[in-house]
């Protein structure tokens, strides 16, 4: 499995120059995101009123902050690993730093230090200047709160064109963490299923007690 993903990762990754390395970071940010965001409280309040939109807030809030902590707990840097209780679990490093990419026999921390440094070389991956951060992307955050906002979203709106925004939208983030280097596709599909499960549950307690 993992030498499928490291190939697809390889795949996917490449080196766009300065504009496209932007542009990726742009995307899997938040501040681009703002406007889609206010579309979706619009178009709740729309059709559901500002008690339903309220309630629809609070459970976008609670999904993607559960989200985060699941994802997070199977990282040294989560709420489990950071007090020692993840036991003999190893979180997976980050694309960036993994040496078998690079056909190096080094550690992932030897390449950690040497990607921090900014060293120039021969890399088979792309990290743009400002992508090194982090140590471990077991499991994406960044795809669980997408995705659970997008499956919560577009259950309470259920509108075609919506959703098609809204998948494109969540692709286009999910291969932002590949393009930067911050995640194998794995650790991205993981968090997605992280995310579709916890949006659903969202969208079953909003189902249930939303005024009619």
């Amino acid at each position: 499995m993992y030498d499928f993903d490291h190939s697809l990762f390889l795949a996917l990754n490449f080196d766009g120059g300065p504009t496209v390395d932007h542009i990726m970071f742009t995307i899997s940010g938040t501040a681009m995101w703002i406007p889609l965001y206010l579309l979706i409280l619009w178009m709740v309040w729309r059709r559901s009123g500002w008690r339903n939109t309220l309630l629809f807030l609070v459970l976008v809030i609670a999904a993607i902050g559960l989200s985060d902590i699941v994802c997070g707990i199977f990282k040294a840097n989560g709420l489990l690993g950071r007090y020692g209780l993840l036991g003999d679990f190893q979180p997976r490093w980050r694309p960036m730093f993994t040496p078998e990419l690079e056909g190096l026999a080094i550690t992932p921390d030897s390449l950690y230090v040497i990607r921090k440094a900014g060293m120039a070389g021969d890399w088979a991956v792309h990290v743009p200047v400002g992508a090194v951060a982090g140590h471990y992307g077991t499991v994406s955050a960044h795809a669980a709160t997408v995705v659970s906002m997008a499956v919560l979203s577009c259950a309470a709106i259920r509108r075609r064109w919506f959703t098609v925004l809204m998948t494109v939208s969540t692709l286009l983030i999910c291969y932002s963490r590949i393009y930067l280097a911050k995640h194998f596709p794995m650790d991205l599909f993981w968090g997605a299923l992280v995310g579709s499960a916890l949006g659903y549950a969202a969208w079953l307690v909003f189902k249930r007690f939303r005024t009619k």
